[in-house]
């Protein structure tokens, strides 16, 4: 019921308060670039796609905090750009600590699965191929492979609104997180339900995403015999990944908030 309550809530906050959309459109117009410049020279947008990750580490606590209260104050009436400005100020160590956590446990994990996969292949190489390598040890690197990616989706899926914790309850970093997790085992299935739909949207966009991107790639285009991109039709196509991505990311940021008010107040 959390569920479709908060959904139901979202559409109408809205439409009450556009400006929520103003920090995702800057945000998104960031990539941009990145993506004409992949039209033009993949290479340099390799490296420009590096250098607007490493900005985003930085500048993503302060958009997330004032995103969070936007979207609250939107769920209850209006709402205004300096209200993003002031929560993002406020709450940007907390949120900013609480990210440069996961990104490590993240980081962690991500570093076990490479080099389990990393000795298996090895191993296999060096047994004559997968005909003649050990079904154990290939059965072992597969459940430890397994393993981590579980660890790493649980992880994601309890510590998913240490930000609406922090923003919302106004808690430090480790508070956050353990509010977070808390959370979430109090209204596991309502939260599981949360999760399916919004991991199918996010989906659904990042198919959309993906499509348009190989799209202005001259790579992809070749590949699938496709014309050669003119510059009015890169434009289109990068002002149909800004309108897709800066509306999902408003639906997304209120209907977040709505569903963790849904069962905190």
């Amino acid at each position: 019921m959390a569920v479709l309550n908060a959904l139901r809530r979202t559409p109408s906050a809205l439409r009450r308060n556009p400006v929520v959309l103003v920090p995702i459109l800057v945000i998104s117009l960031f990539q941009i670039p990145q993506l004409a410049l992949q039209a033009v020279n993949p290479l340099l947008s390799s490296v420009v796609s590096f250098g607007v990750s490493l900005v985003f580490l930085v500048v993503m606590p302060f958009f997330q905090g004032g995103l969070i209260a936007m979207a609250d104050e939107a769920l209850d009436g209006r709402t205004a750009l300096q209200t993003f400005v002031d929560d993002g100020q406020a709450n940007y160590v907390s949120i900013l600590v609480a990210y440069l956590a996961l990104v490590a446990v993240n980081f962690a994990l991500g570093m076990v699965a490479f080099f389990v996969a990393l000795f298996g292949g090895i191993f296999v190489i060096g047994s004559g191929g997968l005909e003649s390598a050990s079904i154990a040890v290939l059965a072992v690197i597969g459940i430890v492979v397994a393993i981590v990616v579980l660890l790493y989706l649980l992880a994601l899926f309890f510590v998913q609104f240490y930000g609406q914790a922090i923003v919302l309850e106004d808690m430090g970093a480790v508070d956050g997180l353990k509010r977070s997790v808390s959370f979430v085992r109090e209204h596991l299935v309502s939260t599981l339900g949360y999760s399916i739909l919004v991991g199918v949207l996010g989906g659904v966009f990042g198919s959309v995403f993906g499509v348009l991107s190989l799209l202005l790639s001259p790579q992809s285009a070749a590949a699938l015999h496709l014309p050669e991109l003119s510059l009015p039709l890169v434009a289109v196509v990068g002002l149909l990944v800004l309108v897709v991505g800066t509306l999902f990311g408003g639906f997304f940021g209120v209907y977040s908030v709505s569903f963790y008010r849904e069962l905190t107040t």
